[in-house]
């Protein structure tokens, strides 16, 4: 048998109000909970800027997987 080492993120405590409406969410988009997290997070960047996010940075060593940190993409339909 073949061993996984996935590594572990950091899962933080969601109020009951962001787990409702997360599951609604992947429910609207037919995704799974952890992907329309991704595709809140990855949304996140259109609603702050790399200006105000990055000074406050508190990890440097990450900025190439950082969504304020890409360059801007033109924005694709969410839903098909």
């Amino acid at each position: 048998m073949q061993t996984t080492n996935k590594k572990r993120f950091y899962t933080p405590q969601f109020s009951e109000m962001a787990c409702v409406s997360v599951r609604r969410l992947a429910w609207a988009l037919g995704v799974s909970m952890p992907k329309a997290i991704d595709i809140i997070v990855k949304e996140l960047s259109s609603a702050f800027s790399s200006s105000f996010v990055c000074p406050q940075c508190k990890d440097k060593s990450k900025c190439n997987l950082c969504g304020f940190n890409q360059p801007a993409v033109v924005k694709t339909a969410l839903v098909s």
